[in-house]
């Protein structure tokens, strides 16, 4: 009598699909994604058709300018004069810049200005700091330098918010803050990229 020969048993493959969608959810869900740094930057409504284009006069004392070479060095030019500066120091250079504490007459013109909340107050609502890049402009430079510029914002708001509302400015109601920033508007201009080299 000759032996049946044994069958392999088949390999059940019909819930394959179900584990591989599972598996494939899972890692979706636990595994973290880099994420692009970038700058959060709100972008002005485009004028009305029938809108003029108002000229402002900027005079020399209210703009403070930021320029960054190739090689990733600063020249800064403000009231303190104008030469190579280090990365370190823009922050409080930045901030000195703004508030112009002291009125002092080579720094942004303080005028008087009522602010819901604040009452009278006299501002640099007129400053500019301009930023100018050059084309080889590290990006690292470039996203360093507007970090430290918005940080002068955030801690002379956060000063402000302190000593008028003896609070963080994270914790001020919508109204507060928006008298903190028209006390302090954030004002922060980039021209077009050149090339400087290592000028």
């Amino acid at each position: 009598m000759a032996k049946k020969k044994k069958k392999m048993p088949g390999l059940n493959t019909s819930s394959t699909a179900d584990i591989s969608f599972m598996l494939l959810i899972f890692f979706l869900v636990t595994t973290s994604m880099d994420t692009d740094m970038g700058l959060a930057r709100r972008l002005p409504q485009p004028p009305d058709k029938d809108q003029e284009q108002a000229q402002m006069d900027i005079h020399e004392r209210d703009i403070m300018c930021v320029r960054i070479n190739s090689q990733g060095f600063l020249w800064v030019s403000d009231g303190n004069g104008s030469g190579y500066a280090e990365l370190a120091d823009l922050r409080a250079r930045a901030k000195a810049f703004i508030a112009n504490e002291q009125n002092l007459p080579k720094f942004p013109e303080r005028v008087a200005k009522n602010i819901d909340l604040l009452g009278m107050c006299y501002i640099t609502e007129n400053h500019v700091i301009s930023v100018q890049t050059d084309r080889g402009t590290p990006y690292n430079v470039y996203f360093t330098v507007q970090n430290e510029l918005v940080a002068a914002y955030n801690e002379l708001r956060n000063e402000l918010a302190k000593a008028k509302f003896h609070r963080e400015y994270a914790a001020l109601t919508e109204e507060q803050k928006v008298a903190v920033r028209a006390y302090y508007p954030q004002r922060i201009s980039e021209a077009e990229p050149k090339n400087y080299g290592g000028n």
